[in-house]
């Protein structure tokens, strides 16, 4: 929000809040821009809707850098989710089949929803329990990190389910599965070493 400074300020006159924050009442404009002349700061206007208006006596450059870096630290914060489309078809490979759902956790993972779609070509769309069929596996594929949030449904000559990943599984643990010992390679759980031998 661009306030107004100094002499952008027309009002005649406006209730001023010194440097250090306390009331000093209703007084003139050139009184106001005077005050904050003498301590060579900016006299800016807070709330123009109040009547009169609200000016305060600050160092205009030091407010605007604060407001930015909260904002870009609140822009740090907040994860905006994504919808990430997987393609089917019905006759899909096993192997395809697997190397979407493996896409498809990694998205889930990073805390993104996931639009399922199977698409029928001519007189596939006959068959659509095959369609349901591939929707509910692929669900199953993913449960451990996603549930299903909306169930599969025809539309046209499309079958769509939607994913979305489960509350209880923080982006963070699944960055911790993922690292690596001094050897570069992935760490596994002692347990499941011994049980392989």
């Amino acid at each position: 929000m661009e306030h107004q400074i100094n002499e952008e300020i027309r009002d005649r006159e406006v209730r001023l809040i010194d440097a250090d924050g306390n009331q000093v009442g209703i007084v003139p404009i050139a009184k106001a821009q005077e005050a904050a002349a003498s301590k060579n700061l900016d006299l800016v206007k807070i709330a123009p809707q109040a009547v009169p208006p609200v000016c305060r006596v600050m160092d205009y450059g030091k407010f605007r850098f604060e407001q930015a870096k909260r904002e870009k630290e609140a822009k740090k914060n907040q994860h905006v989710v994504e919808i990430k489309e997987i393609r089917l078809s019905p006759g899909i490979d096993v192997n395809d089949f697997n190397v979407k759902a493996n896409h498809a956790k990694r998205f889930l993972k990073d805390g993104n929803k996931v639009k399922v779609s199977v698409r029928f070509r001519g007189r596939e769309v006959t068959h659509s329990s095959i369609g349901l069929d591939l929707l509910h596996r692929f669900a199953e594929n993913c449960s451990e990190i996603g549930s299903m949030e909306k169930a599969p449904k025809l539309e046209g000559r499309q079958m769509i389910m939607f994913l979305a990943p489960k509350k209880d599984n923080p982006k963070k643990d699944a960055k911790k599965s993922g690292r690596k010992g001094k050897s570069g390679k992935p760490q596994q759980d002692p347990k499941t070493e011994e049980s392989d031998s």
